[in-house]
């Protein structure tokens, strides 16, 4: 099974740190390495070097955009069309794209970040995604640490690491775990109203 992977991070990356180009490609490489399909929000910055280095491993790129079409992604969003393979048009603006990508993904990387990328990790928190932190990396990903350890419901699902190669394999070692868990549930419980036939 190739696993959806988000990457989320800042599409103005001013204040992230001096590397984040070169970071934010080799998350995407590490992605396509690993035969995943490397998901984002289709915009600039972070999520677009990502599908970049992706692309130059020979990965395949899924593009959620906030648009309702190709032409209102390019002439009002002025977001990027290359090197996404497939380009979901969500119609749903920046806060409804990132909860339907979101959901979409089996496991979220966090890369830097401002709000939005605040937004879609809560999110993956919420509907108990794993997810993974790239730290030092500025922005949003460098406060989450202290935002996780506050009052929460459910199980923290959270990895920190500093390098994207290590963190990337224990998130698809997370993802594993999880799917291996999913599917014993689904034996237990048999296939749903189907079964019952």
């Amino acid at each position: 099974m190739r696993y959806k992977i988000v990457v989320s991070g800042a599409a103005r990356v001013s204040h992230c740190c001096k590397e984040i180009e070169k970071i934010s490609k080799e998350v995407g490489k590490e992605v396509a390495r690993r035969n995943c399909i490397l998901v984002t929000g289709a915009t600039t910055g972070v999520p677009y070097f990502a599908a970049l280095g992706c692309k130059e491993n020979g990965g395949f790129n899924v593009g959620f955009s906030p648009a309702t079409s190709e032409a209102v992604h390019l002439k009002t969003y002025k977001l990027p069309l290359k090197p996404f393979d497939v380009m979901i048009y969500t119609g749903a603006d920046y806060v409804g794209r990132n909860v339907i990508m979101t959901k979409s993904a089996d496991g979220v990387i966090i890369v830097c970040g401002r709000m939005g990328t605040l937004h879609e990790f809560a999110t993956a928190f919420e509907i108990q995604k794993p997810i993974g932190v790239l730290e030092k990396t500025g922005g949003t990903a460098d406060k989450i640490k202290l935002i996780a350890a506050g009052p929460y419901r459910g199980v923290k699902k959270i990895i920190y690491e500093k390098s994207p190669k290590i963190l990337i394999a224990k998130l698809i070692n997370l993802i594993k775990k999880e799917k291996k868990q999913n599917s014993k549930h689904l034996n237990k419980k048999g296939r749903g109203p189907e079964s019952k036939r």
